[in-house]
């Protein structure tokens, strides 16, 4: 109950109802039989990969498999966000860990994918039930909720009266019975119904949706009136029922369900481990925070959902797209990766100013600017222009390593410290034995270790100190954003 008084979730008579009979069932039928039955896509494979937190640790790498959807992992405005892939953010970074993340394509690939070891955990919001407890383990709850009917209000709603809209509705899910509700198969919510028909003694004809449509995507379907009915999580249904008020999603189908994370049935460490950082998470202010962010901040998603530069729209990064693209082939770099540096410079704002004179969406400095023929820094079309320009020089003169992906991290360091800081981080790194035509792990270090007065000082070095924290995690982010535009921007 501690959670539900916490989220404002309440459980109607109607849902009362429901709960007993579903009791009474169940002490003639098994409970849950069907789920059984039914499980043609959730099997645990002969082999499954031995990979707990001991082997994660060493790796130094999280896999995260997690779905493509409007509260879980997205991208908006240039940023990577979501409730899962924030909360896998300070999970890896507490555990000291790399994060990366797993791609499903379909939502009845994920156990597959975790127990083939493509993946540590899964983030995303599985409904916790017997049969999935045969072939994962649940983590921790992070909130509770329970499944409703989304369906539509009729046409001209906003001029009928409250019971108008009612009589035209489904209220009870009694008058479900011989009626079609369209839901993922081996969805939660297709068990569910399942079991009601079951419960109430009459059939639910149950319509199948492919795995790869998220549940907002259904839930649109409704809006779109192409289904007349589907089953969501309240939580994710009421959420997009304050940008589609024609929806209700008021009449209830199951009792109080758990959403939680899973790990493989032989990975217990980092059961355990996840479980005791959910359990202090939970604690924290900064928990709930981002759950209202996704499930509660009304006017956050009207915001998004109307953007263009919401992945789930139209695929845009950011306003300045076609700019990049028409610059990116004079140095034959993917626009993306440059869309990504430029939302580290400027967050993508194109009067952006920097305390040591960097001004516009590239950051370029006034006598950059003049070298390169830009005599505006805030126009984005000349700002970007000249950055590409400065890219290209600076690719040039690091002609001398051969891997392109290498090579471009030197330049991307270059890019923000000064090309002259990363010969010397370079020069240090070949003198105590470390590759110095290669970036990670390598030359990358010695940019650290320009910090240090042993370093900076030493004879090898000519241009001195330089606070190299800022290139060293500058390379990484940029990369680490590169790869999230990868995932849901065609190239």
């Amino acid at each position: 109950m501690e959670h539900i008084k916490k989220y404002g979730f309440c459980i109607p008579y109607s849902l009362f109802f429901l709960i007993c009979v579903g009791l009474m069932s169940c002490m003639i039928v098994s409970c849950g039989s069907n789920e059984t039955k039914d499980r043609d896509l959730e099997h645990i494979p002969e082999t499954m990969i031995h990979r707990d937190f001991g082997e994660i640790k060493e790796d130094g790498v999280l896999r995260a498999i997690t779905i493509y959807s409007a509260t879980s992992y997205f991208l908006y405005r240039g940023r990577p966000m979501g409730f899962e892939y924030e909360l896998l953010e300070r999970l890896a970074n507490h555990l000291d860990l790399r994060l990366e993340i797993v791609m499903a394509d379909d939502i009845n690939d994920l156990f597959d994918m975790l127990n083939r070891g493509e993946g540590d955990l899964i983030a995303y919001g599985l409904t916790v039930t017997a049969p999935r407890r045969k072939l994962v383990n649940f983590t921790r709850h992070h909130f509770v909720t329970h499944q409703v009917l989304v369906q539509r209000k009729p046409e001209n709603w906003r001029k009928m009266k409250l019971h108008e809209i009612q009589k035209e509705l489904v209220t009870n899910a009694l008058d479900l019975i011989d009626d079609t509700v369209h839901v993922r198969k081996n969805s939660s919510y297709f068990h569910r119904l399942k079991n009601l028909s079951q419960e109430m003694g009459g059939a639910i004809h149950i319509k199948t949706i492919s795995g790869n449509y998220a549940t907002g995507e259904i839930i649109q379907m409704v809006v779109n009136g192409k289904v007349k009915y589907t089953v969501a999580d309240y939580s994710i249904a009421a959420i997009n029922q304050t940008y589609y008020p024609i929806l209700d999603v008021s009449t209830p189908v199951s009792f109080s369900q758990r959403i939680a994370w899973a790990v493989r049935k032989n990975s217990p460490d980092l059961l355990a481990v996840v479980n005791e950082w959910i359990k202090g998470m939970k604690k924290e202010t900064d928990y709930y925070v981002i759950y209202n962010k996704y499930f509660r901040n009304k006017k956050l998603f009207k915001r998004r959902i109307r953007s263009e530069f919401y992945s789930l729209n139209t695929g845009k990064i950011s306003l300045y797209d076609t700019h990049i693209k028409r610059h990116a082939g004079m140095i034959g770099w993917d626009w993306r990766l440059i869309s990504s540096l430029i939302y580290q410079e400027s967050r993508f704002e194109e009067d952006a100013e920097s305390w040591a004179g960097g001004k516009g969406l590239m950051q370029l400095m006034p006598a950059t600017a003049r070298e390169l023929g830009v005599n505006n820094r805030t126009d984005p079309a000349e700002n970007i222009e000249g950055g590409i320009k400065y890219l290209g020089r600076l690719w040039d003169r690091w002609d001398d390593i051969a891997d392109s992906v290498q090579r471009i991290k030197f330049v991307l360091a270059s890019y923000n410290c000064g090309y002259h800081h990363v010969r010397d981080a370079q020069r240090l790194a070949e003198k105590y034995g470390k590759a110095p035509l290669v970036w990670d792990e390598n030359v990358e270090e010695y940019i650290l270790k320009l910090s240090f007065r042993r370093y900076f000082q030493d004879e090898v070095v000519e241009y001195g100190y330089v606070r190299g924290s800022e290139p060293y995690e500058y390379v990484r982010e940029i990369f680490e954003r590169y790869d999230h535009y990868r995932k849901f921007i065609p190239a």
